[in-house]
């Protein structure tokens, strides 16, 4: 097993865990939870939430309840943190919960099926080695390590204490100017754009911003309004070949394409090679929900002949870690390859960034 890996599987050990477990939040990261626990045949002693989310009601047969009445009821217990949070507020009252009884944040995927657990590790331990060697900075192996120990064993302290600030990407990493061709796969309603902006005195050469969700685009184009200098936005998404696929319209960042049953519009789909053929690219973002690597695959001639700077999140799928930068460095092995995470519970917004150096700095 590889050498920084540490930790015991967080399954294993809730398996065993003797103190009543109480899940912290409700949604769908509650249901994946509590459906992996149905499997390892771990028992839920209770649910709580904020207290702004207590009304009175139920989540899976479990009452809503306050944290400070079952801190009254039981003097030990352990948490279990069932939701994604930045919020600086939200995450402070994390770590002094922590600080009073042990908070643990098992790792289920975004999309794809599967848990991160020892197995997978070793089943791919040969694929993340190469990673780990693969990364560009002690900050970003240091980071690899702790993110991987983390989803190993639930452990929140190892996200405070790999979190790094989010001005570091644009300022340090990507080193964004005036005159960026941003690429946004993924727009939402404009955030990554905001923060661009915030690091380029407002000013760039073009922005195309990709956003599947219809609500999510007529937030996105609102906000497109708002700029005194016109962006093109389009309602379509993207992947390794032009299509039309299932999407699932969650109106919010988990909106993503439908692999099984449920409610979805068919939304279509082109690669970022056509959509930009002929046009420049400085900066490629990819959030895309668990589409990743479909997106890699359909920018390949845009990466090779272009080599822009690259910002893809890898939380969505389990493979995202490893597989994610081995594609990067297939297409250009040029690329010197970064990992950062920011304030976030779980390991959400880990992404890597992938800068070129100058062609004539080669060799």
């Amino acid at each position: 097993m590889l050498h920084f890996l540490q930790e015991e599987d967080i399954w294993t050990r809730l398996s065993g865990e003797k103190r009543p477990i109480f899940l912290y939040g409700m949604g769908n990261g509650a249901e994946k939870i509590l459906h992996e626990f149905s499997r390892c045949g771990i028992r839920a002693a209770g649910l709580f939430a904020s207290d702004e989310f207590v009304r009175g009601h139920s989540f899976r047969g479990y009452p809503v309840r306050r944290y400070a009445d079952i801190c009254a009821e039981y003097p030990d217990f352990l948490v279990v943190l069932a939701f994604a949070t930045h919020d600086p507020a939200v995450l402070a009252r994390i770590a002094a919960m922590h600080q009073e009884h042990e908070v643990l944040a098992p790792d289920v995927p975004v999309a794809g099926e599967g848990i991160f657990n020892r197995a997978f590790m070793a089943a791919h331990e040969a694929e993340f080695a190469a990673v780990y060697d693969l990364l560009a900075d002690d900050i970003s192996r240091y980071i690899y390590a702790q993110v991987l120990n983390f989803k190993i064993s639930g452990k929140v302290d190892y996200l405070f204490h790999s979190a790094t600030p989010k001005e570091e990407v644009y300022t340090s990493l990507l080193r964004v100017g005036p005159a960026e061709y941003f690429v946004d796969l993924g727009a939402y309603d404009g955030d990554t754009i905001r923060e661009l902006l915030a690091h380029t005195d407002g000013q760039y050469a073009e922005i195309t911003a990709i956003e599947p969700d219809p609500k999510n685009f007529k937030k996105l184009t609102r906000f497109a309004q708002t700029l005194e200098k016109p962006i093109d936005c389009r309602n379509i998404g993207v992947h390794s070949q032009a299509g039309v696929l299932r999407f699932s319209p969650c109106a919010g960042r988990n909106s993503r394409v439908l692999a099984g049953p449920g409610k979805y519009l068919e939304v279509p789909v082109d690669t970022v090679d056509h959509m930009m053929a002929g046009k420049q690219v400085s900066l490629l973002k990819m959030d895309v929900e668990g589409c990743e690597m479909e997106a890699l695959c359909g920018a390949e001639e845009t990466i090779r002949s272009q080599r822009p700077k690259l910002y893809v999140c890898a939380y969505h799928r389990n493979e995202d870690l490893f597989a994610l930068p081995l594609k990067i460095h297939e297409l250009c092995n040029d690329y010197q390859i970064y990992l950062r995470h920011p304030p976030y519970l779980p390991a959400w917004e880990t992404n890597f960034y992938a800068v070129c150096p100058p062609r004539s700095s080669i060799g």
